[in-house]
């Protein structure tokens, strides 16, 4: 398998991704990888590469470049601190600045098929798949968020206002217990999605918590976990392939 980190260079300064994708002859269709809020980690690559092995070329930028060499050797209280301070900074203009140049990067690889791409995201990155795949409409034909925190917020700018701009299809997955979800989210979204007529899948994965599809996780849910992998694997596979 191919497998690099390359800076991108973006008007805040250079952005760190990572990218892969199968050895074999492409041009693959591309996926666009959303980090979760405890910053990058093997875990993500070892994510990424599983998708690229389905056939796709897998980039994971990293979203936290603008507040630093952001890293947690383990998960406790102090890194909470640390994300959910950027977390509240980072906003959905932001990311979406960053996607155009992911999206541009894409566009010139000659491993990357043309077309449609797909993109998936986790915890923070619920929101930033939702604000994706109604900013890029035309770009994100499969788009998958998983247990997504703030997709439905007070403010003019909340995600979920979006949806009526999604053309591609959009699948969410949410936990049974989750306190990073207020129990407004879930009704809030799907009327909004409803309304509009957004091709969507939306679900409540009994039994899980928030965290359940990354293995490190003590609350890992394999059969959780491997039920949303195979269906957005299914997604990319009807929309890009």
């Amino acid at each position: 398998m191919n497998a690099y980190h390359l800076d991108l260079d973006t008007s805040d300064g250079p952005m760190a991704t990572f990218t892969c994708w199968p050895d074999s002859d492409g041009p693959f269709p591309a996926i666009v990888l959303y980090m979760d809020a405890p910053a990058i980690r093997e875990e993500l690559y070892d994510m990424a590469r599983r998708m690229a092995g389905d056939g796709y070329f897998v980039i994971l930028p990293d979203l936290f470049y603008r507040f630093g060499h952001i890293r947690f050797p383990r998960r406790n209280q102090f890194s909470k601190v640390v994300w959910r301070a950027i977390m509240a900074e980072l906003s959905n203009d932001m990311v979406m600045d960053d996607t155009r140049v992911v999206l541009e990067y894409l566009d010139g690889h000659e491993a990357v098929k043309p077309g449609p791409k797909a993109c998936i995201g986790y915890c923070m990155s619920g929101r930033i798949v939702t604000a994706a795949a109604g900013t890029f409409p035309d770009i994100f034909a499969a788009s998958a968020s998983l247990y997504g925190v703030g997709i439905v917020t007070g403010k003019d700018t909340s995600s979920h206002y979006l949806v009526k701009d999604i053309r591609g299809e959009i699948y969410y997955g949410f936990a049974e217990t989750d306190g990073t979800v207020p129990d407004y989210v879930i009704p809030t979204l799907r009327a909004e999605l409803d309304r509009h007529g957004t091709n969507h899948v939306l679900e409540v994965h009994p039994g899980t918590e928030h965290g359940f599809c990354f293995p490190e996780r003590d609350i890992y849910d394999l059969a959780a976990a491997e039920k949303v992998h195979a269906h957005f694997m299914d997604m990319c596979q009807r929309h890009l392939k």
